[in-house]
Protein backbone atom coordinates (compact mmCIF):
# COMPACT_ATOMS: atom_id res chain seq x y z
CA UNK A 1 0.00 0.00 0.00
CA UNK A 2 1.36 3.31 -1.20
CA UNK A 3 1.76 5.63 1.79
CA UNK A 4 -0.69 7.90 0.35
CA UNK A 5 -3.93 5.52 0.45
CA UNK A 6 -6.03 6.94 3.06
CA UNK A 7 -8.08 4.13 4.84
CA UNK A 8 -11.52 4.13 4.97
CA UNK A 9 -12.95 1.76 7.82
CA UNK A 10 -16.29 1.21 7.27
CA UNK A 11 -19.15 -1.19 9.16
CA UNK A 12 -18.66 -4.22 7.29
CA UNK A 13 -22.50 -5.68 7.92
CA UNK A 14 -24.17 -2.59 6.97
CA UNK A 15 -26.03 -2.43 4.06
CA UNK A 16 -26.17 1.54 3.21
CA UNK A 17 -21.92 1.45 4.58
CA UNK A 18 -21.60 -1.48 2.28
CA UNK A 19 -23.63 0.70 -0.70
CA UNK A 20 -21.72 3.72 -0.04
CA UNK A 21 -18.06 1.77 0.04
CA UNK A 22 -18.88 1.03 -4.03
CA UNK A 23 -20.15 4.41 -4.19
CA UNK A 24 -17.07 5.76 -3.52
CA UNK A 25 -15.11 3.11 -5.28
CA UNK A 26 -17.06 3.73 -8.33
CA UNK A 27 -15.62 7.35 -8.07
CA UNK A 28 -12.58 7.22 -6.28
CA UNK A 29 -10.82 8.05 -10.36
CA UNK A 30 -7.51 9.26 -8.59
CA UNK A 31 -7.31 5.66 -6.45
CA UNK A 32 -7.02 7.76 -3.16
CA UNK A 33 -8.31 5.58 -0.69
CA UNK A 34 -8.35 1.46 0.58
CA UNK A 35 -10.75 -0.16 2.69
CA UNK A 36 -11.30 -2.24 5.53
CA UNK A 37 -14.20 -3.29 7.61
CA UNK A 38 -13.93 -2.16 11.43
CA UNK A 39 -15.24 -5.74 12.49
CA UNK A 40 -11.83 -6.84 10.51
CA UNK A 41 -8.31 -7.64 12.24
CA UNK A 42 -6.54 -4.89 10.20
CA UNK A 43 -9.70 -2.60 11.57
CA UNK A 44 -9.43 -3.64 14.97
CA UNK A 45 -5.70 -3.49 15.19
CA UNK A 46 -6.08 0.54 13.16
CA UNK A 47 -8.51 1.66 15.72
CA UNK A 48 -6.83 0.55 18.83
CA UNK A 49 -3.50 2.09 17.88
CA UNK A 50 -5.38 5.36 17.15
CA UNK A 51 -7.57 4.69 20.64
CA UNK A 52 -10.52 5.31 18.97
CA UNK A 53 -13.85 4.34 21.10
CA UNK A 54 -16.07 2.54 18.99
CA UNK A 55 -19.01 2.66 21.31
CA UNK A 56 -19.19 6.38 20.00
CA UNK A 57 -18.23 6.15 16.57
CA UNK A 58 -18.94 2.90 14.74
CA UNK A 59 -19.61 3.63 11.13
CA UNK A 60 -17.17 5.78 9.07
CA UNK A 61 -13.53 6.57 10.09
CA UNK A 62 -11.07 7.90 7.71
CA UNK A 63 -7.33 7.52 8.06
CA UNK A 64 -4.35 9.48 6.86
CA UNK A 65 -1.58 7.26 7.72
CA UNK A 66 1.04 9.72 9.43
CA UNK A 67 -1.51 12.14 9.77
CA UNK A 68 -4.78 12.45 11.19
CA UNK A 69 -7.60 10.32 11.40
CA UNK A 70 -11.60 11.55 10.85
CA UNK A 71 -14.62 10.31 12.02
CA UNK A 72 -18.69 11.06 11.60
CA UNK A 73 -19.31 14.00 9.25
CA UNK A 74 -15.95 14.70 9.10
CA UNK A 75 -14.83 11.86 7.61
CA UNK A 76 -17.52 12.21 5.24
CA UNK A 77 -16.57 15.59 3.88
CA UNK A 78 -13.41 14.43 3.79
CA UNK A 79 -14.07 11.42 1.45
CA UNK A 80 -16.25 13.70 -0.77
CA UNK A 81 -12.93 16.06 -1.63
CA UNK A 82 -11.73 13.48 -3.75
CA UNK A 83 -14.56 11.43 -5.36
CA UNK A 84 -15.34 12.52 -8.84
CA UNK A 85 -18.12 15.63 -9.03
CA UNK A 86 -18.31 16.09 -5.38
CA UNK A 87 -15.22 18.38 -4.54
CA UNK A 88 -17.51 21.04 -4.57
CA UNK A 89 -20.55 19.82 -2.15
CA UNK A 90 -17.90 18.80 0.38
CA UNK A 91 -16.69 22.47 0.71
CA UNK A 92 -19.98 23.70 0.78
CA UNK A 93 -21.54 21.27 3.41
CA UNK A 94 -18.01 22.25 5.42
CA UNK A 95 -19.34 25.86 5.94
CA UNK A 96 -22.59 24.23 8.16
CA UNK A 97 -21.64 23.92 12.00
CA UNK A 98 -20.13 20.65 13.09
CA UNK A 99 -22.59 20.09 15.72
CA UNK A 100 -25.28 20.01 13.36
CA UNK A 101 -23.56 18.09 10.73
CA UNK A 102 -22.43 15.32 13.02
CA UNK A 103 -26.52 15.61 14.49
CA UNK A 104 -27.64 14.49 11.03
CA UNK A 105 -24.98 11.77 10.58
CA UNK A 106 -25.35 10.42 14.06
CA UNK A 107 -29.28 10.16 13.26
CA UNK A 108 -28.71 7.77 10.10
CA UNK A 109 -25.73 5.94 12.04
CA UNK A 110 -28.40 5.21 14.64
CA UNK A 111 -31.24 3.92 12.37
CA UNK A 112 -29.22 2.64 9.62
CA UNK A 113 -29.88 -1.03 10.41
CA UNK A 114 -33.60 -0.20 11.00
CA UNK A 115 -33.64 1.58 7.54
CA UNK A 116 -31.37 -0.30 5.21
CA UNK A 117 -31.03 -3.53 7.04
CA UNK A 118 -27.76 -5.49 8.00
CA UNK A 119 -25.96 -9.16 6.88
CA UNK A 120 -24.77 -11.87 9.24
CA UNK A 121 -20.98 -11.33 7.80
CA UNK A 122 -18.54 -8.44 6.15
CA UNK A 123 -18.75 -7.97 2.52
CA UNK A 124 -16.30 -9.89 0.47
CA UNK A 125 -15.43 -8.18 -2.64
CA UNK A 126 -14.91 -9.25 -6.03
CA UNK A 127 -11.78 -10.56 -7.45
CA UNK A 128 -11.46 -7.04 -9.70
CA UNK A 129 -11.61 -5.32 -6.30
CA UNK A 130 -9.91 -7.15 -4.26
CA UNK A 131 -6.81 -4.86 -4.60
CA UNK A 132 -8.54 -1.71 -2.65
CA UNK A 133 -8.95 -4.11 0.52
CA UNK A 134 -6.59 -4.40 3.56
CA UNK A 135 -6.36 -7.71 5.14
Amino acid sequence: MKKSHKILLFDGVCNLCNGAIQFIIKRDKKDVFRYAPLQSEIGQKLISERHIDTERIDSFILIEPGVAYYTKSDATLEIGKHLSGFRTLSVLLSGVPHRLRDFVYDFVARNRYKWYGRKKECMVPTPKLKAKFLE
